[in-house]
């Protein structure tokens, strides 16, 4: 959290997300990874098998978009236990984007 990351830098994490056996946490607390970092991310955490957990993606400029990646995802992707997402600009058809998906889980 709080370096300059933006999209280009969470693709390219996004990237090393694929080869992943370890890594649980991550956390982009205060960056700018925005709707197109968050995209990048999502195709890979809803294609690959992962260890990742947890995902901070607290103040990052992420809107109603992002949260629609991030909500595709989670209809795939089980092993994500804490999403944070405060301090972004969702509004509420992100919310309900997400909430949808998450009552549709068993």
């Amino acid at each position: 959290g709080y370096n300059a990351i933006t999209a280009k830098g969470a693709a390219i994490i996004a990237d090393a997300l694929k080869q992943n056996t370890t890594l649980e946490e991550l956390d982009f607390h205060n960056n700018r990874v925005t709707d197109v970092g968050v995209h990048s991310l999502a195709e890979v955490l809803s294609s690959t098998s992962t260890m990742l957990k947890a995902l901070g993606l607290g103040s990052n400029g992420i809107t109603d978009k992002g949260a629609e990646h991030l909500a595709e995802m989670l209809k795939t992707n089980r092993s994500i236990t804490w999403l944070a997402l405060a301090g972004n600009q969702i509004g509420d058809r992100g919310v309900q984007l997400l909430a949808n998906t998450l009552a549709q889980q068993n």
